[in-house]
């Protein structure tokens, strides 16, 4: 358990901050149409 503690927990925190980082990075290089937040509407299904 204490490899664990010691070694894999805090990769996996590292791991999953850099993932957050770059997801929120990346919105640098999309088009402008595409970094605005979605829209609120309503969903409409023809089913």
């Amino acid at each position: 358990m204490a490899i664990f503690r010691q070694y894999i927990a805090p990769l996996l925190v590292v791991i999953v901050f850099i993932f957050a980082l770059v997801a929120v990075s990346a919105r640098i290089f999309l088009p402008s149409d595409m970094a605005a937040p979605a829209p609120i509407g309503m969903v409409i299904s023809n089913s």
